[in-house]
């Protein structure tokens, strides 16, 4: 982004923090009275945004840029993945890309997306280069968890400015097209390879009846903000995109191609969830649409801090998208259970309380009890027919006092099915594995994991669980 269009940019920012702002305290309330029945935000370890769904093998890939703790602005500097397989426990993975992926980048690990093609995986991503402009780089890696690498060594697209969120689509008939864009939105054809592009930029016509009229600025003569997202349903293209003014709501267009004209459709989801700025994911995953969106929800939230959630969507007869709310209960019903009779990583979750995710080389990602009460909920866990007759959990903590995790059926007062006391090793690189008989529990039940003891900070240190007959 050239330096007049950057403090353009800023000035604007700095309206839509104080817009926000109006909606933080809202939005943290909602988060202390959602209690044991939420399932939005769906990350609650970390700050996430920008989410990007991808389905492979059977299994939803999610990968969202990163807000750090505590930022006043868009401090960013690294992508997460998150994984689930029944759409309510989420796994997260070591982080597989930052900014500092790309030598020619100096900062900004904006808003993202990865795409599959031929075995080979292709995430697109803006940074902002040494120079201070804004351009579209692309990784590449030969599996969804990465390790991705710079093919190219160079941005890949970039237009005059505003070079922020791609969005990535291939075509039934192979064609792979690159959206992206704000305040305007261009597009260009991929090669086969994903990694170059044929032919001019294209700017897409910013006309009122492509993406709504917008009031009163006729800079911006229509509604279209930032954020594409290229989709496709029953011969029918849609662009989803963040709509203004600010604070942004979702909304959407259809083309009987992927290169448009586009037709104004409506709103998708509108202004609400404490966050000047949304970035909306569609996927289609075992029969059903979802909804990724970020708001501010989560403790501390604001516009720099916000949290991806997800919800069901769906679509009228004429094709029409039937707009939609923002909801705390998030994904309701799993699709399948978990089986407890392996390895069940401790960063898999559906819900946790004053819980953050870390990671060393020796175990990779695991999970940090900040204070007493901390707890975890893992949902729909099957112990089977035939009960199990052990629990056993890889555990570490420094301190002296007496340190215990609870594990507790179907809610925080359930019944204790095991009480290990958290071992002393002296960090989070050295554990050791401890073991409980437990009593016979067969069918579903949510397990809740719940640490205990008077240490002031960073109680306890969790990597794994299993059952055992």
């Amino acid at each position: 982004m050239k330096k007049n269009n950057l403090n353009k940019y800023r000035l604007l920012t700095s309206i839509k923090f104080t817009c926000q702002w109006r909606n933080v305290a809202l939005g943290t309330a909602l988060f202390s009275c959602w209690g044991l029945h939420a399932q939005n935000p769906i990350v609650q370890t970390a700050y996430t945004a920008d989410p990007a769904p991808m389905v492979y093998n059977d299994k939803l890939y999610l990968y969202t840029s990163h807000d750090e703790d505590g930022s006043t602005w868009f401090t960013m500097n690294d992508w997460k993945l998150y994984s689930t397989d029944d759409m309510v426990n989420w796994t997260e993975h070591p982080t597989l890309l930052s900014f500092k992926t790309f030598e020619w980048a100096g900062g900004d690990a904006w808003a993202a997306q990865c795409i599959e093609r031929d075995g080979k995986f292709y995430m697109y991503v803006p940074v902002t280069d040494r120079k201070g402009e804004t351009a579209i780089g692309v990784a590449v890696a030969d599996s969804p968890y990465g390790p991705f690498y710079d093919p190219i060594g160079a941005p890949l697209v970039r237009a005059d400015y505003g070079n922020i969120d791609p969005t990535v689509f291939i075509d039934e008939d192979g064609q792979a097209y690159l959206y992206w864009g704000n305040p305007n939105c261009y597009y260009v054809k991929l090669n086969k390879d994903m990694i170059s592009y044929k032919g001019e930029i294209h700017a897409v016509p910013m006309k009122p009846e492509a993406f709504g009229r917008r009031e009163g600025d006729p800079q911006r003569p229509t509604l279209y903000e930032e954020a594409p997202w290229l989709y496709k349903r029953k011969g029918m293209y849609y662009l989803f995109y963040a709509g203004g003014p600010v604070p942004e709501h979702l909304a959407y267009a259809t083309a009987e191609s992927p290169e448009g004209p586009w037709k104004y459709g409506g709103t998708l989801m509108a202004t609400e969830g404490g966050s000047f700025t949304n970035h909306p994911g569609i996927v289609d995953f075992r029969g059903k649409t979802y909804l990724f969106y970020h708001d501010a929800s989560l403790p501390g939230g604001s516009g720099f801090t916000r949290s991806v959630c997800v919800r069901e969507m769906d679509f009228g007869r004429d094709g029409k998208v039937n707009p939609v709310k923002m909801v705390k209960e998030g994904v309701e019903k799993g699709l399948k259970p978990l089986c407890p009779y392996r390895k069940v990583e401790a960063e898999t979750m559906a819900w946790s309380k004053r819980m953050k995710s870390d990671y060393n080389s020796q175990v990779g990602v695991f999970i940090t009890a900040l204070a007493d009460g901390a707890y975890m909920k893992v949902r729909a866990v099957d112990f089977g027919e035939k009960a199990p007759s052990r629990f056993s959990a890889r555990l570490s903590t420094t301190h002296n006092a007496e340190i215990t995790m609870e594990v507790r059926l179907d809610g925080l007062e359930g019944q204790v099915l095991a009480e290990l006391k958290v071992p002393r090793t002296g960090g989070s690189d050295r554990w050791k594995l401890v073991e409980k008989q437990i009593p016979q529990v067969t069918g579903v039940h949510d397990l809740y994991f719940i640490f205990k003891g008077k240490a002031m900070r960073n109680l306890a240190y969790f990597d794994y669980w299993k059952l055992s007959h």
